[in-house]
């Protein structure tokens, strides 16, 4: 479970696009708490400290603690913006943490122990992610920073579905028991297919680099002047 990690914000008094740009022009981003029963509290945060927190990933499942208006709140983030042409953050929403709540997020999985895995480390299979993240409902204070996936003893063939994932307590999959996470698929054949395509072609321009000198000596031959 990640720390709650505290973030500065000032209050603001006005919204809107113009407000939202004089906010920009002092090198903060417009944000807003909403949720838990109580109005919607217009904020601006760093922006270097905010996109640092964005680009290093996790930002969403993260509770942070916001102090701003002289009171202390537990956020999490929703969503943010980012501009389409240079990726920086244009808006943050934060949903209030409110005790007794759960909140859906994307956790990531991670696969563990690839090298104990028969299908990938002596018969040269490929794991095939299908899920990188997975959609849990939890409690904003017990988000795990990832679910791990053990591969010891798996083979190819094996697919692994989400019933077969171990989730923490109180944590809760929002979509199928079977949807799958990832599956182990045989070694691709495209190199030896590759590598004996190339070589019939060169055995090809061989055989025919050989007949055009047998063709060329022959002719050579019918133009030597008679004795």
């Amino acid at each position: 479970m990640s720390a709650v990690k505290p973030l500065e914000a000032v209050a603001r008094d006005r919204v809107g696009k113009g407000a939202a740009r004089a906010v920009r022009r002092q090198g903060q981003i417009p944000a807003v708490i909403y949720g838990g029963g109580q109005a919607p509290q217009a904020i601006a945060v760093d922006l270097i400290r905010t996109r640092t927190l964005i680009y290093a990933g996790g930002f969403k499942t993260t509770v942070f603690e916001i102090a701003a208006g002289g009171r202390k709140t537990r956020v999490i983030p929703r969503d943010f913006q980012l501009d389409p042409v240079t990726g920086v953050p244009m808006h943050v929403d934060f949903l209030r943490v409110v005790a007794g709540q759960t909140v859906t997020v994307e956790v990531p999985v991670h696969f563990l122990n690839d090298d104990k895995a028969p299908g990938i480390k002596q018969r040269g299979g490929t794991l095939n992610i299908v899920a990188h993240t997975l959609a849990l409902d939890v409690a904003p204070d017990q988000i795990p920073d990832a679910i791990e996936i053990d591969l010891t003893g798996r083979d190819i063939g094996d697919v692994i579905h989400v019933s077969d994932v171990k989730l923490p307590s109180g944590v809760t999959y929002t979509g199928e028991a079977t949807d799958t996470v990832a599956n182990i698929v045989p070694p691709t054949v495209l190199g030896a297919e590759v590598e004996a395509e190339e070589a019939a072609i060169a055995e090809a321009q061989s055989a025919e680099s050989a007949e055009d000198k047998a063709e060329e000596a022959g002719e050579a031959e019918g133009e030597k002047p008679e004795a």
